[in-house]
């Protein structure tokens, strides 16, 4: 939930995510595949608050979750609701753009939330009072990094190594953008890849891989090395976009 990108090419779209997180936290389950409010979801869940900062329904839809929105805000619990729940009830929605733009967030923490629609890339951040949303270019790499961890130098930083990676990867592959996703790029406090001394760490990769026909979770635990994909066909894709 603290780093993601986005890339397109001919052939599929990536997004892709690390997520950092307290060491004490309990382990999110492997991906997995159900019904919220009678979408077929998949998602890894958050052991927990059941709700998670990575979920694709299979119409080929995309929501993920970084904390903040455009600065270090400070916490005033309690909240209303989970972020990671409102990922859920987003993506369960036949239209989960147009169900983001009326759904009241008073009373939620601070998040930036990254919408694929499969016809449009958005990019919703929530202040703690406002709303504000910006559409993306899909024929551009993008990447996002939390603001709660990594203040405006360390995303300088991050997005230049970015940049340099797309450089000498113009025909990327899944493999190699999860491979990019694994390193700390010789630096293990803003790195892609953290271990903090106060406890805070990288523990999973998250990959979405949608093609022209079918979908892939790909949900990689760095602790344990192990690798659990979901795989599904789309189902009556609004628009193609591929």
């Amino acid at each position: 939930m603290c780093t993601v990108s986005f890339l397109r090419s001919s052939e599929k779209v990536l997004i892709t995510s690390n997520r950092d997180e307290h060491i004490s936290r309990k382990a999110p389950l492997v991906p997995i595949q159900e019904i919220v409010q009678d979408t077929p979801v998949i998602y890894p869940k958050d052991a927990l608050a059941g709700g998670t900062w990575f979920a694709m329904n299979t119409y080929g839809m995309v929501t993920v979750l970084l904390n903040g929105a455009f600065n270090n805000h400070t916490r005033k619990p309690p909240y209303r609701l989970s972020r990671g729940l409102i990922v859920l009830d987003i993506i369960s929605k036949d239209a989960p753009v147009a169900y983001a733009q009326q759904l009241s967030l008073s009373g939620i923490e601070p998040f930036t939330l990254i919408i694929f629609d499969t016809a449009q890339l958005l990019e919703l951040r929530w202040d703690g009072s406002k709303k504000h949303w910006k559409s993306l270019d899909m024929d551009q790499g993008h990447i996002w990094s939390s603001w709660t961890l990594y203040d405006q130098a360390a995303q300088n930083e991050r997005r230049q190594l970015f940049e340099d990676f797309l450089k000498t990867n113009h025909k990327f592959q899944q493999e190699s953008v999860r491979s990019f996703h694994q390193e700390n790029h010789g630096n293990s406090e803003n790195g892609f890849v953290i271990d903090r001394k106060n406890g805070l760490k990288t523990l999973s990769v998250t990959q979405a891989v949608i093609g022209k026909k079918e979908l892939t979770l790909d949900h990689l635990d760095l602790d344990s090395k192990q690798l659990n994909s979901v795989m599904a066909p789309i189902v009556n894709p609004v628009k193609q976009v591929l």
